[in-house]
């Protein structure tokens, strides 16, 4: 029976509203990159002027840039965790990258599959160490134990392991394409996310881009020179660390056969190769969108799980609460939703990730991810005149590890100025820096008179937030075997 002529308008708008529930329903890509620091992108001035990056590029210039991006620990398993959990890793309990992930623990993308979408994980996992073996929240797996290797890798693909030939990044992405393909005319929604092992340490690029930045001049950072001017305020591991583990100067003489590294110059252009490669692998992700007409409901978000150091205080590695330690890349593209060119300055975690998405998405944020992280939509949907309320502030933790003993146990509290970080064990002394004055973190301000108001302010702040979320309750280690509550605090 044919319809009347009077209903005809009332199914138009319900043909339309349906169009826009879908539109509301996006899908979602979260692109994961290893050791990946903030500032080596060409999207920002300070990268280094041979280092091209065209498709970070054009996520930041299509849709919002976020400046000052950091993670709540600068180690792969705990940042990883704190991603996909929201939360500190103080309350998610994956402290190190031996840890297993605890019974019970729930990721954001469980939540997003209770509520209809289709979702796929590929690449590196990295909690719970050599496991390989599907996770609670996918509903396709693509994945390798560990680190992962850089060339010919072997996937455990839904719990049949399958071997591949070729650069893992390449691979990676390839398994990645194929999946997005299946999801081109379903009816739900999907999340793709995507963990590359690039570009962690040891840095392999692949081989078309190898030796492609090898003539290009460094330029050395400042605090990289053993010099009393770099070293004259700070800790005492500072300076030893440049001669342990994870120091430049113990790349020269090859201290520990375990850890085998290049010289310096080798080791920045390999880096900087890896990147390049990683970048062009974007590019493939974000053409396959476009070529199957789907980027215009998708939501894009890149980010690193954690900085590195690249002489930087005679370092290579992370795990401090440095700057280049700390920071990392954080972009996101979302036709029609985020508009392009857009810059965020404010302090934005990887904590801040789960509750976004699931904003994104419409689904509820739980209780327990609104008590660490936050949705950073609002701050992409705010007129520019207008700053919607954000923290102020940012916590970073990090626990000593028995097989990396160079870096002690380390809180921190940054402000959008200040930076106070407490070192737990028998250490010499804390640190106090003005970012403002002093954006190298070359001078430890610990003892100078003038900034003792602010130094005592952040330090009570900063455990009074600890100790309120649960975070004094681990039972903290240092080499000495001291536990927190040992030493004085507020």
């Amino acid at each position: 029976m044919r319809p009347s002529f009077w209903l005809i308008p009332l199914l138009t708008a319900m043909l339309a509203c349906a169009g826009t529930v879908r539109a509301e329903r996006p899908n979602v890509v979260f692109i994961l990159s290893d050791d990946h620091r903030y500032d080596f992108m060409s999207c920002v001035e300070s990268c280094p002027d041979f280092l091209t990056t065209p498709n970070m590029d054009r996520i930041a210039r299509e849709g919002a840039h976020f400046r000052n991006a950091f993670v709540s620990t600068s180690l792969c398993s705990p940042s990883r965790a704190s991603i996909l959990t929201g939360r500190y890793m103080h309350n998610h309990r994956v402290v190190d990258n031996q840890r297993a992930v605890p019974e019970g623990t729930q990721f954001f993308p469980q939540h997003l599959q209770a509520a209809g979408y289709r979702t796929g994980f590929v690449g590196k996992w990295h909690m719970g160490h050599d496991d390989d073996a599907p996770r609670p929240g996918f509903d396709h797996w693509a994945s390798f134990p560990g680190q992962g290797v850089y060339q010919d890798p072997t996937l455990n693909i839904n719990g049949r392991r399958q071997a591949f030939k070729g650069y893992t990044t390449d691979v990676l992405t390839d398994v990645a394409l194929d999946w997005l393909a299946q999801q081109q005319d379903a009816a739900e929604p999907f999340m793709l996310y995507l963990s590359y092992k690039a570009v962690h340490y040891p840095f392999e690029p692949a081989p078309r881009h190898r030796l492609r930045y090898e003539d290009e001049a460094i330029d050395y950072p400042e605090t990289m020179a053993n010099t009393e001017r770099n070293y004259r305020t700070q800790p005492r591991w500072v300076l030893d660390r440049r001669y342990s583990i994870h120091g430049i100067d113990h790349m020269e003489t090859g201290a520990f056969d375990k850890d085998p590294v290049p010289d310096f110059d080798d080791l920045y252009h390999r880096y900087c190769e890896t990147v390049h490669g990683l970048d062009e692998n974007i590019g493939r992700v974000l053409e396959a969108l476009e070529s199957d007409q789907m980027l215009d409901n998708t939501i894009v978000i890149y980010m690193g799980d954690n900085g590195f150091h690249l002489g930087e205080h005679g370092f290579y590695d992370k795990r401090d609460a440095f700057e280049t330690s700390i920071r990392v890349p954080m972009l996101a593209m979302a036709p029609g939703r985020i508009r392009p060119g857009t810059k965020i300055d404010q302090l934005v975690q990887n904590i801040d990730i789960a509750p976004t998405v699931l904003d994104l998405c419409g689904v509820p944020i739980t209780e327990a991810m609104q008590f660490d992280g936050r949705s950073m939509q609002p701050l992409w949907q705010a007129e520019s005149n207008i700053q919607p309320p954000w923290r102020d502030h940012i916590l970073y933790e990090y626990h000593w590890e028995w097989n990396f003993p160079a870096t002690p146990t380390t809180l921190a509290i940054r402000t959008d100025r200040y930076k106070y970080v407490y070192y737990h064990g028998a250490w010499d002394r804390d640190s106090f820096y003005d970012l403002q004055t002093d954006p190298i973190e070359r001078h430890n301000l610990i003892d100078v008179p003038a900034y003792q108001e602010q130094i005592a302010q952040l330090r009570s702040q900063l455990f009074a937030e600890l100790e309120a979320s649960g975070g004094l309750n681990l039972p903290m280690r240092t080499p000495m075997g001291e536990r927190l509550d040992q030493r004085k605090r507020p």
